[in-house]
């Protein structure tokens, strides 16, 4: 049996139209930081740097849920829904937005910090180097 593979275009269906348009503004944050590759999967659309996947994004009926990781915790924010620690340099933050206004410089900046860490941002100076992860 064949197992589907999973497009943007499908996790763009059917939604409602505030919705599609959060995860595009969402989108354009990522490409004002730089080049970047998409991997998507059922569950998300994922956005890697040179390194590793960074950020996800996946529309709904109630606006658009994702992930952002950074080598820090943000803090509290309600846009934020929780924290987790993925290694002892990286926390992966899960959030939840419902309108464009909340897509805000505060929030692309947490994306330009987790852009940095989808180039490598996270990985000591020898590290970087060698390539090892």
């Amino acid at each position: 049996m064949d197992e589907k593979t999973w497009t943007i275009d499908d996790h763009l269906a059917g939604k409602p139209d505030s919705s599609v348009a959060l995860y595009h503004e969402f989108i354009r944050l990522v490409e004002a930081c730089g080049p970047f590759a998409y991997a998507v999967s059922k569950s998300m659309v994922t956005v890697k740097g040179k390194r590793r996947g960074f950020a996800g994004a996946r529309p709904d009926a109630r606006g658009l849920r994702g992930y952002f990781d950074v080598q820090r915790i943000v803090g509290e924010d309600a846009r934020i829904t929780n924290i987790s620690p993925y290694t002892k340099r990286l926390y992966v933050h899960a959030f939840r937005i419902s309108d464009l206004a909340e897509l805000d410089d505060e929030f692309a900046g947490w994306i330009r910090e987790a852009y940095d860490v989808g180039q490598g941002a996270h990985l000591g100076a020898r590290e970087n180097k060698t390539g090892l992860t």
